[in-house]
């Protein structure tokens, strides 16, 4: 074959290639396992980086083989093909009527990049704000003008869902992240330390909570010892209008307990931990033991609405393991969320 020609069926080739590759931003995976490892290439042989869980939904990049790439918050990462189901929200474009639009009753209202709420927050509708639908899943639109495109959940324009999280706009929220340094908090199933949860909630519940402009502070921007004294005078220095002490459980002696906790001090804060932890509840499924009355020196010496939760039992392996995934964590995060929403909506 002339080179020439060679090289011409190359670039061809290439070029489908991508564009089969990069036509996958436009599906995303559904995971129908309960726990299904993700690795950082396309087959057992490669590292496993995390895991994901049944329910859970992400982008998908590509397919190779029987495996498929998909976006993690922060990193790519392979999983096995036949755990999933493949939804495919662009081919759905076709059967929209050209000029169908909608118009948002509901002011600042977040869209999101793909159709779950495990994709990242794209930007805030405005009330009476027009859109042109594009695409639809079972669940979610596909929405677009001229300054935004994103995911809407059908319900929300159905007005039987609220997605809309005004009421944390300007407000203060102090967010404590558990031990830290030499303190390490409750030690897990296999030898993992509670202070590495804590930080990590803290710091996705901190991202979250400024895309939806609260004024964020936190006790411990790192690994890094912080007295209670310090902590609460953080909060009682400040107009706070909420602090969130995070934790988790240990329990060595039943392994196998679960659920999620919040307490309060002051009687006045009881609609806090309740809120809190009713919503989180909601949002990862977990079981929850209820808010109670604890005489903890960040709630008790806090003279500011404060509650502490313990958002699992790392003592329990299974639960080890799935409180340390990045979509299981963006359940605990949305659920403290709409905790906080609903708060501030009934002040």
């Amino acid at each position: 074959m002339p080179i020439k020609k060679l090289i011409f069926v190359l670039s061809i080739t290439g070029l489908l290639i991508f564009s089969m590759a990069a036509s996958k931003e436009n599906a995303s995976v559904v995971v129908n396992s309960d726990i299904l490892n993700v690795r950082n290439g396309p087959g057992t042989q490669h590292e496993m980086i995390t895991q994901v869980h049944s329910g859970d939904v992400y982008p998908m990049i590509q397919q190779q083989d029987k495996w498929i790439q998909i976006r993690l918050q922060g990193q790519k990462g392979w999983i096995a093909s036949q755990y999933v189901t493949i939804q495919s929200y662009s081919a759905k474009k076709q059967s929209i009527q050209t000029g169908k639009t909608v118009t948002l009753s509901k002011e600042n209202v977040h869209l999101r990049s793909g159709p779950a709420t495990t994709f990242d927050i794209v930007g805030f509708a405005e009330q009476n704000e027009k859109f042109q639908i594009i695409s639809e899943t079972e669940k979610w639109y596909e929405i677009s003008n001229d300054g935004l495109t994103g995911f809407i959940l059908k319900d929300i324009l159905n007005g039987q869902h609220s997605d809309s999280h005004d009421s944390i706009k300007n407000k203060t929220i102090i967010l404590d992240a558990g031990h830290g340094g030499r303190d390490t908090g409750a030690i897990g199933a296999d030898g993992t330390y509670e202070k590495r949860f804590t930080y990590k909630t803290m710091k996705e519940l901190k991202h979250e909570l400024t895309v939806l402009g609260a004024k964020v502070k936190v006790t411990r921007g790192k690994n890094e010892f912080v007295s209670l004294a310090s902590r609460t005078s953080l909060s009682n220095l400040n107009q706070t209008d909420a602090f969130i002490s995070i934790h988790y459980n240990s329990f060595p002696e039943m392994p196998s307990v679960t659920g999620i906790s919040s307490y309060y001090y002051h009687d006045q804060y009881q609609d806090l931990a309740r809120y809190v932890i009713e919503e989180v509840s909601k949002e990862t499924g977990a079981r929850n033991r209820g808010s109670k009355f604890a005489d903890y020196q960040v709630i008790r010496q806090n003279f500011k609405p404060a509650t502490l939760l313990e958002l699992g039992f790392i003592s329990n392996s299974e639960k080890e393991k799935l409180l340390q995934t990045s979509a299981y964590q963006k359940k605990i995060v949305s659920g403290i969320v709409n905790g906080l929403n609903r708060y501030f909506r009934n002040q």
